[in-house]
């Protein structure tokens, strides 16, 4: 689908702080606010804007800090339906946050979030591998993020150096 030019300015505002209020998003594109308020249910109901999210850091809540896990997954796609629906059954179980088709040595990436690694660890063993198209799976654990979605999780470090001018 062709988007306009405000559309596109729309998208990449709110991509970077989806919390813009729909009156400074207005001012920053030069359009009325019954426009934009138009073009973004437009967005909305064609699912080009499927969600408005926060980038949390969970390993900075005690209690909370959980597991997270990327597993290449290597399948024999079906004939018909290709890679999309083994992807489905995968994308279903709640312990998984996103689904990949990737090119390279494995079909598909899925990212899984648990309590722990033997959560992970299990959901693999009876779940992801017992599904009829599986062949192989592979996992990694997450041990620490340092960007996630284009946000640097630690704080950069202050240039320390002495600055001389002449």
């Amino acid at each position: 689908m062709k988007l306009t030019e405000k559309e596109i300015e729309i998208i990449e505002i709110l991509e970077k702080n989806s919390r813009t209020s729909n009156d400074d998003l207005a001012a920053m594109i030069g359009l009325p606010i019954n426009e934009t308020e138009e073009v973004l249910r437009k967005l909305e109901e064609l699912k080009i804007i499927v969600r408005y999210t926060s980038v949390v850091d969970w390993s900075k809540i005690q209690g909370h800090e959980g597991v997270t896990a990327m597993i290449d997954v290597k399948v024999t796609p079906k004939r018909g339906v290709g890679f999309d629906d083994i992807a489905k059954r995968i994308y279903r179980f709640k312990e998984v946050k996103s689904v990949y088709l990737m090119s390279g040595a494995y079909d598909l990436s899925v990212i899984i979030e648990g309590g722990s690694m033997n959560e992970v660890a299990r959901f693999v063993s009876d779940k992801l591998s017992t599904l009829d198209s599986v062949i192989s799976t592979t996992t990694h654990f997450i041990l620490k993020k340092y960007k996630h979605d284009g946000t640097i999780f630690e704080p950069e470090e202050e240039d320390k150096r002495i600055v001389v001018s002449p």
